[in-house]
């Protein structure tokens, strides 16, 4: 059984119709997605921890130690996208998607492409 849980930073209250916010960092809250066999087993939400400039690591280890392994999202800064690459997350580009639903669909339907070097913005909001 093919299992993952995503992470797709929210603005508040989180939700599949809540909109993704811009940046991971920042975000008000994530929304995860426990994912089983290709189908939606689990929708929650998860608190984000207090950015603050240079911390972007602080978010990463939250992530982590809540068992996410893959995170969707529009920007972030070349320093996190290597912490979550250590931590083992593997990180998304949201595309054009809108809503977390719409981020999640287009993941389960293998529409959307890994982050790489030529999405991360230079820090702060995207």
């Amino acid at each position: 059984m093919e299992t993952c849980r995503i992470a797709i930073p929210s603005t508040a209250p989180g939700g599949m119709e809540s909109p993704i916010s811009g940046h991971f960092g920042h975000c008000d809250c994530y929304t995860v997605v426990d994912v089983a066999d290709g189908k939606i087993a689990e929708i929650a939400t998860l608190p984000n921890v207090p950015h603050v400039q240079g911390g972007c690591m602080a978010p990463v280890n939250h992530l982590s130690q809540n068992g996410v392994t893959a995170l969707i999202a529009g920007g972030m800064g070349m320093r996190p996208l290597m912490g979550f690459a250590q931590a083992g997350i593997t990180v998304y580009h949201g595309g054009q998607a809108e809503s977390v639903g719409e981020a999640v669909a287009a993941f389960l339907a293998g529409g959307l492409t890994q982050f790489s070097l030529n999405h991360t913005c230079g820090g702060g909001l995207a």
